[in-house]
């Protein structure tokens, strides 16, 4: 079984490990850059 980078099993939980885009909704992770956070959907982004 492959692990994933975008999830984490926690006890019996599955927690998300990347920002999610606050404009397209939950499953839609955010790029992580030096200086931001990009939505590679819809290009929203957010400043560190």
């Amino acid at each position: 079984m492959s692990e994933s980078k975008y999830y984490k099993v926690e006890g019996e939980k599955l927690k998300r490990t990347k920002k999610e885009c606050p404009k397209c909704g939950k499953g839609y992770f955010m790029a992580e850059h030096k200086d931001r956070y990009t939505c590679g959907k819809c290009g929203h982004t957010i400043s560190k």
